[in-house]
């Protein structure tokens, strides 16, 4: 038996297995026929098959962060665009949240939540939403100093760091997995990415003249200002990870079937403005889902404080 079953399967099951490979079937031990060991050998496949779904779902996380790095650090040998090229590392954040999501529903489908697992998220998502934001944020202006530009990635990638560390040591084997305490920095990561995704499209608005020309006027006003906004945006995502606010945990809520008419119709407006908007629609619902939590939160505490009633 392998060392990866040993990490894979719990001590009983292990043990089960490595006896009908030694001595036969476990429980009777009588050798097994060649039907019965062919039965056997098949149904241990699809139990090593479904224990390394959730392991294959997470390493496909930290591909998805790794090609984004390296497609947004990739110089002349990628003969792409500075805006083509974001686009795609956004794009592979967005691989990297979706495969975030399985992961750990496989697990939880599977039997084979683990320790192993737990870490090994954490490792992937350090690299997707804690490393590979960063780097955008070096790559996409050259408005501001450079050294403002690596202090707000480098501040990123640190609350990144400490809002894993968090969610490992508070989260307990019994939590609903319901609600979040502090932005999830897959929120946070894809927050960025939307704008890197968004830029191509923005530029297009500010260059195409199809368009009206106060459409253009507002778009290369846009663009320019997003030079500014987003590594400021950095930082306050940055507090926003290691804050105590609440957030909503919409996967698990909704794979519950705990849906809100609330939840639905937010589903259904943002359907309609990626219908409208394309591309440009992703950094809308993005901050709405990072600043509607911390400014319903502040509002409540502001009403308690001057006795207004809701």
């Amino acid at each position: 038996m392998s060392e990866l079953k040993r990490e894979l399967y719990a001590p009983d099951e292990f043990d089960d297995l490595a006896a009908i490979d030694a001595e036969g079937d476990p429980e009777s031990g009588k050798p097994l026929s060649r039907k019965d060991f062919r039965r056997q050998k098949r149904k241990r496949r699809r139990k090593v098959m479904l224990a390394v779904l959730p392991t294959m779902l997470t390493l496909g996380n930290g591909v998805c962060g790794l090609g984004a790095i390296a497609v947004a650090i990739s110089g002349v040998e990628l003969d792409w665009p500075l805006e083509q090229k974001l686009f795609t590392s956004g794009m592979l954040i967005f691989g990297g949240m979706l495969f975030d999501a399985l992961d750990g529903s496989a697990a939880r489908m599977t039997g084979q939540e683990t320790e192993f697992g737990a870490q090994l998220d954490s490792l992937c998502d350090a690299v997707t939403f804690g490393t590979a934001p960063a780097v955008i944020i070096w790559r996409i202006t050259d408005a501001l100093p450079q050294r403002f530009l690596w202090a707000a990635g480098v501040l990123f990638t640190l609350c990144v760091l400490i809002r894993l560390a968090r969610f490992n040591v508070e989260t307990g084997e019994d939590d609903s997995h319901e609600t979040f305490e502090g932005l999830p920095s897959p929120a946070a990561a894809g927050t960025l990415a939307a704008f890197a995704i968004a830029m191509p499209d923005l530029k297009d608005l500010a260059s195409n003249k199809i368009y009206h020309e106060s459409i253009q006027a507002v778009a290369n006003a846009a663009l320019v200002a997003s030079h500014y906004f987003i590594p400021a945006l950095a930082g306050v995502l940055a507090y926003l990870m290691v804050s105590r606010f609440q957030y909503p945990h919409l996967v698990a809520q909704w794979v519950k079937g705990r849906r809100t008419t609330h939840q639905i119709g937010q589903a259904m407006f943002a359907v309609g403005g990626v219908f409208l908007l394309h591309w440009l629609a992703l950094p809308i619902a993005f901050c709405y889902f990072a600043f509607a939590a911390p400014l319903r939160s502040l509002m409540r505490s502001w009403r308690g404080q001057n006795g207004v009633k809701e």
